[in-house]
Order: structure tokens, then sequence, then C-alpha cells
């Protein structure tokens, strides 16, 4: 290796000695990015992806309209309506109310696709209801951030069941049938293991009475439920479902369905249109402060790692493993989405490069190509850099860290069996 990727080595692990002492997560990974970027040789190349993230037309408009969203339902008190409704018989999941919450994000993901935009629409309604309900916030990020995974591999629209169906020689809807046991399955498996853990281990949910006192969410209200007001935090999430499944031509967003959410509370609860205006934008002002900003820094480490030569020789090293397919599709895409917070390069990556001989090495190239896949999904789970996990964490004003403590172990077993049952 070179030395430009052994300085690469040292910056990953002092951006995560970083993160575990808990100094600023954005200064942390700006400082790590940069300075990758002028040992690599192309310090602009840490201005791009600053800019690049700033102005990034997937997640920007998603998650300020999402945050702005969340803030008008706090300001209309719908949330008060919502958490009335529901939370007394959640109340009685215990525990159980993490992994519930994220398989019904599971759910939403299979519509939405991204998994950014996932974690934006469900993570403003379902995390305020989790610590409401008495979850702690890391892991309400987490029962959240953890459905984010997967979900895409059932939509027919994902690139990924696109490349490999065509790849193996399989119809497109043959293929996503075939898969779709396995994916749920991994899923279950992953989420089950994690609810294991927040639960037993790290009693996530019987937070401390000085842990409930420090979230500040006020003194609980008795009031009379209004069920009309309690679903009005649910119409973004219906709006996309309904539009998804039945009008996929409608072309209808995350900002769309915030927007039309955000009207919805208007003609319901009669408020001062101004004053919701402002609960908006305000909203937006802070999810951009808070969000985008995480994002941009992580943009920026990201760029450092490439700049250096680091995921290139990781991808190299991937194509070379054709002797060892199983955990090169397993642990390669999995550590490499870990450390870059996104699984996008190495599945790629690895489904060009060594899926299309699975035959030779008595493989299945649908089989290959989806434990690639699974493994990446994973990995991008597992990662505190990874733009979902950011969203929820910062939604819940959580440390991103203290969010993947709770689904590593989860996402492990999940690629330790993807291995020992796809190939």
């Amino acid at each position: 290796m070179t030395w430009q990727i052994w300085f690469a080595c040292a910056a990953i692990v002092l951006a995560v000695v970083g993160l575990v002492k808990r100094y600023e997560t954005r200064m942390v990974l700006l400082l790590a990015g940069f300075a990758m970027c002028i040992v690599g040789g192309d310090p602009m190349k840490a201005f791009q992806a600053f800019v690049k993230g700033m102005t990034n037309i997937t997640l920007v408009p998603a998650i300020c309209s999402a945050m702005g969203f969340a803030a008008v339902v706090t300001a209309s008190k719908c949330d008060e309506h919502l958490v009335a409704a529901v939370a007394a018989p959640l109340k009685k999941l215990g525990g159980l109310l993490i992994p519930v919450t994220t398989l019904l994000t599971f759910a939403i993901n299979i519509a939405i696709m991204s998994a950014a935009g996932t974690a934006a629409t469900a993570g403003a309604t379902f995390i305020p209801l989790l610590i409401r309900a008495g979850i702690r916030p890391a892991a309400a990020a987490a029962a959240v951030g953890g459905g984010t995974m997967a979900g895409l591999l059932l939509n027919p629209g994902c690139a990924h069941d696109i490349y490999v169906a065509k790849m193996a020689n399989m119809d497109l809807m043959a293929f996503i049938a075939w898969a779709a046991p396995y994916v749920v399955g991994l899923v279950v498996i992953a989420t089950l293991v994690n609810a294991v853990v927040g639960i037993f281990g790290f009693r996530d949910h019987k937070p401390s009475a000085e842990e409930m006192q420090g979230l500040n969410l006020g003194e609980k209200k008795e009031f009379k439920v209004s069920y009309l007001r309690a679903i009005c935090p649910l119409v973004p999430l219906a709006v996309l479902m309904v539009a998804a499944i039945w009008f996929p031509k409608a072309g209808l967003d995350v900002v769309a369905a915030m927007l039309i959410g955000t009207l919805v509370i208007a003609l319901v609860t009669l408020a001062n249109p101004g004053e919701l205006s402002k609960a908006f934008f305000k909203g937006m002002g802070s999810g951009y402060a808070q969000v985008i900003g995480l994002i941009v820094a992580a943009g920026v480490f990201t760029a450092g790692l490439q700049v250096t030569g680091a995921v290139g020789a990781f991808i190299e090293f991937l194509k070379s493993s054709n002797e060892l397919a199983r955990w090169g599709a397993a642990l390669g895409p999995y550590l490499m989405a870990i450390g870059t917070g996104s699984g996008e390069a190495a599945i790629w990556a690895f489904n060009q490069a060594v899926t299309p001989h699975a035959v030779s090495f008595g493989m299945s190239p649908n089989s290959l190509g989806l434990l690639a896949i699974m493994a990446g999904q994973f990995g991008r789970t597992a990662s505190p850099l990874a733009g979902s996990i950011i969203i929820v964490a910062g939604m819940a004003a959580a440390n991103p860290v203290a969010v993947v403590k709770r689904l590593v172990p989860g996402m492990t077993v999940g690629v330790l069996v993807a291995a020992l049952i796809l190939v």
C-alpha cells in the first residue's frame, strides 16, 4: 500500500476515536477529510465535496422539508394528539416497540426506495413517538435507521435488481420473487438481534429519570383527543405509499408529501397560517444546520478516502478474492460500507468484476449478486457516516456512534447468515 493509504487508515482510526470521545462530529469529519485530500494531492476535492453536499438535490429538499413538517406538527400540537391516541397501547409493548418500528420503516422503504428519504419521512413521525413512549433517543433513531435497509430490493425499480436479474438471465419479477424471502428473512433476523441487544443489553425501554428529564418533553397534559388531528402527522407517509403503489406516474416525492401534510394540518386545525409558515421554515433551517451539516462533513471525509486511494485499493482487493468469493462478497462490501457510509461503490464493483464468474466457482450469479447487495446494505446501515443514520441521529439529537452501537450486532449477524445461506 502507498503511504497515502496508510495515512487514510490512520485518519479513519483517529476519526472513530474522536467520534467515540464525542468531539463535535462535523469538525472531526471535516478535519479528517481535508487532511486526506491534501495528502492525496487534490485539496480542491474537499471543497467540491463540501459544495456537493450543500446542494445535494436528493437530500437537501427531502430532509429540510421533513424537518419543516415536523416543526409544523409540533407547533400545531398534532403530535400531542397522535401520542395521546397511540401511546397507551404502544407503551404496553415496552421494548417490542423498537422492532415493530424497524419493520414498519422497512415496509415504507419498499415504496420510497431512498434510504435517506425513508429516514427523513419515517423519522419525522416515529422518532418523537418512540421517545415520548419512553424509548431512549439513540434507540429511537436506531429503530428507524435499522429499517432503511434492503426494502428497496422488493421494488422493481431498484437498479441492483435489474442488473443482477439480467446477468443471471432471469425475469426481473422472477428475481424479486426469488429474492423476497431471503431479503425479508434476513431483515427480520437482524431486527430481532438488535431488539434483544436494545432490550436486554442497553435497557433502551427503561431510561432513568435523569434521562427522561434531559429530553425536555414537558409535562403531559390531559386533553380530549382529536383523532382527526392525530392522523395529520401520518399524512405524508400515507400520500407517499398511495402514490408509489397506485399512482407511480404522479411524480409525488417527499417534498410534495410534506407540503401536502402541512396544508392538511392548516385545514384541520384552522391554525394561523402565518404561524405555521414561520414554524415550517424555522424547521427547515434547523434541519439544514443539524442534519445537512453532518452530511456535508461526511461527504468531505468520503472524498478524502477516495483521493488517497483507500477506496480503490479496497475494491481491487475484492476483485482479486475470487477464491474467497463467499466471504469476499459478504465481508468486503460490508466493511467498506461501514468505513465510507455508502455500500454502492463496493456493490457495483463486486457485481461487475466478480459475480459474472460465479459459475466458475460453483455459485449462481443471482445468489452471489444478492449476497453482495445485502452485505452493502447491512454495512451502510451499520455506519455512522451513512446519510440515513446521520438523518435519524440528528432528528433524535443523538450521537451517530451511539445509534450504530445498537445496529452493528444485528447487521453483523445478518451478513454472516446471508453468506451461509445465499451461496
